[in-house]
């Protein structure tokens, strides 16, 4: 069994993911952590659903039992995880969230003392310890050595003061107007503090979470609500953050969706102007649109591509010491603020962006055409490797022939196959798309 898949452990709350999974999980990740531990202490937050409470207690439970002492600070982005974990000198970070999923789900993100995800060595090494029972009790402690917890409620602080530091000190939002989605989730507070101590004119909606209505029919998810209050309060822009706020959908000033690609695009290109671009180099996903590559390269800037899943886009932004990597999705990394993707930064830096540009959202942030793209995603019963599927080989050649660039793969965090499809021609694109449809119902049924 796996319990890893791209962005940490998640599933079912109280069923794939209950008690007894997120205490032995703790206990597994605790006897790692204590390898290189320096200060004894491990951080915890969660985004707004029911069962964090549930898994919250559980990880303390776990934690304690193997000795070390838990900070428990409620309800925050998982950036700020990444960020306090290494603040305030912890030995690892454990983010409660499932990020984009419904309320149902839940997961648990774990960070390293630098603030950094966890790879695909140290996430083995974690499961190996999870599944040795006779590891588990022998790190049972007693006594004195038992650990402790307990609950800080004022470090938001300490995160708002960076997001504000990554803001131009020369701008101010005192003549901007900016509606902000939470999506009922871990970004309520934090969100609309830092624009209103920036100076802006902040609506806010969907900021009201009751256990069970984070991402529901709001956030990055569904921008449509946001579209809509951006015309209604005639915004220069909106901002719409998913459960946990590390993803990122922009709003332009006519209610109008920012494609992600686009996004990170235009921000590529004001890093260049502003001599911050290192390497003049952006790392984006497989799922990247080409559109978006060619028009990188007629402004000299290199696109390298990764896996999809922001800790893979961060790891070939360091190996060739990029500064910005994204994902078409809304996953957006900063290098000189923040090690994973931050949707508050990102939402910084796109103001800022558009006030340094001195145009409107819709005319600075549609820099480019995007060729044809279509995705379908297909729920599946099991995850069969791909290349055992008898006629696949030769459908992706066929695919290809037809000057198709082809993306299947399944999900890392659900039961879905995603089938991508990017070419010049939509006719050939939703033809084939059919065809593949067709063809995986059928060999995945």
């Amino acid at each position: 069994m796996r319990l890893f898949g791209t962005d940490g452990v998640r599933g079912l709350a109280g069923k794939d993911l209950d008690a007894f999974v997120a205490m032995k999980l703790a206990m597994a990740a605790g006897i790692y952590f204590r390898k290189t531990a320096r200060t004894n202490k491990i951080l915890v937050g969660k985004d707004t659903r029911r069962s964090g409470y549930m898994i919250e207690n559980a990880l303390v439970s776990g934690l304690t039992a193997v000795g070390y002492n838990v900070i428990q600070i409620g309800p925050m982005p998982t950036p700020a995880i990444a960020f306090l974990t290494e603040n305030m000198r912890c030995d690892a970070g454990i983010m409660i969230s499932a990020s984009h999923n419904p309320f149902e789900d839940n997961g648990i993100k774990f960070f390293d003392l630098h603030g950094d995800k966890l790879g695909e060595e140290a996430e083995a090494a974690i499961e190996q310890i999870y599944f040795d029972t006779e590891a588990l009790m022998e790190a049972r402690k007693t006594g004195r050595e038992i650990g402790s917890s307990k609950r800080i409620d004022d470090v938001i602080g300490r995160y708002i003061v960076q997001l504000k530091n990554s803001f131009p000190t020369d701008l101010a939002l005192n003549d901007v107007r900016v509606v902000l989605d939470t999506a009922n989730g871990a970004a309520y507070k934090v969100a609309p503090t830092v624009f209103e101590e920036l100076g802006a004119d902040v609506i806010v909606i969907n900021d009201r979470p009751n256990g069970y209505n984070i991402n529901d029919n709001c956030g990055a998810m569904h921008p449509e609500q946001l579209g809509e209050k951006v015309r209604e309060y005639r915004a220069d822009i909106g901002f719409a953050f998913d459960g946990d706020a590390d993803r990122l959908v922009v709003v332009n000033e006519r209610g109008e969706q920012v494609d992600g690609d686009k996004l990170i695009g235009a921000l590529a290109l004001y890093l260049k102007k502003e001599g911050k671009l290192a390497n003049d180099c952006v790392v984006a996903t497989v799922m990247s649109n080409q559109g978006f590559e060619d028009f990188l390269n007629k402004h000299g800037i290199s696109l390298i591509r990764s896996n999809v899943g922001d800790k893979y886009v961060l790891e070939e932004m360091r190996r060739h010491g990029c500064t910005l990597g994204g994902e078409q999705s809304g996953h957006v990394i900063f290098g000189e603020f923040a090690k994973t993707g931050d949707g508050l930064v990102t939402a910084l830096q796109t103001i800022a962006l558009v006030l340094r540009s001195g145009k409107k959202a819709s005319e600075i942030l549609d820099p480019f055409t995007l060729y044809p793209q279509r995705l379908v995603n297909l729920q599946v019963a099991e995850k069969r490797p791909l290349e055992s599927i008898e006629g696949f080989g030769e459908k992706l050649e066929a695919v290809k022939k037809e000057g198709l660039r082809p993306l299947i793969r399944y999900s890392g965090t659900e039961n879905k196959l995603r089938i991508l499809l990017e070419g010049k021609s939509h006719k050939k694109i939703d033809a084939w798309m059919e065809e593949l449809t067709a063809f995986f119902k059928k060999a995945l049924s």
